[in-house]
């Protein structure tokens, strides 16, 4: 799984000029099922995002979870981050690193659900769709993560 998780005061996510997924402040997350992940690793994944420490403490230092800050989650689904860019792929990105649909859907509703079962409240997009996002980013503060 690889994933982009930015802190932001606002996301909104629309399909055909509706909007589908909404959250106050938190986390948007972008992420993508690769080729071969597991339903453990969308566990780890799952309980290591709700954890992350990348929320101010009384102090103004990045101390508290969306636990304990009690934000939201926009969860996407974003295929192309299983792409590959550079040498040796020319000028056109190779997405064969990415999951069958199928198995990356299940994937991320699993996530999804584990991160619902932490008691965080997770907005989503249309898995497969064309989306429109538009987000106000807190920082900003944007994050890689791979398992």
């Amino acid at each position: 799984m690889r994933a982009v998780i930015q802190r932001t005061f606002r996301s909104v996510l629309s399909v055909d000029g509706e909007v589908k997924g909404e959250i106050k402040s938190g986390l948007t997350v972008f992420l993508a099922v690769c080729r071969g992940d597991t339903e453990e690793q969308a566990d780890y994944f799952a309980r290591k995002l709700v954890r992350l420490r990348v929320f101010r403490d009384e102090n103004g230092k990045m101390n508290r979870s969306i636990l304990d800050a009690g934000g939201e989650i926009l969860l996407v689904s974003q295929f192309s981050l299983a792409g590959k860019l550079g040498r040796g792929h020319g000028n056109r990105p190779d997405f064969g690193g990415a999951e069958d649909p199928d198995r990356a859907k299940e994937l991320y509703e699993r996530v999804i659900a584990k991160v619902r079962e932490e008691g965080v409240t997770v907005a989503t997009g249309v898995f497969g769709a064309h989306m429109f996002i538009e987000q106000e980013q807190d920082g900003p503060l944007s994050f890689v993560f791979e398992c």
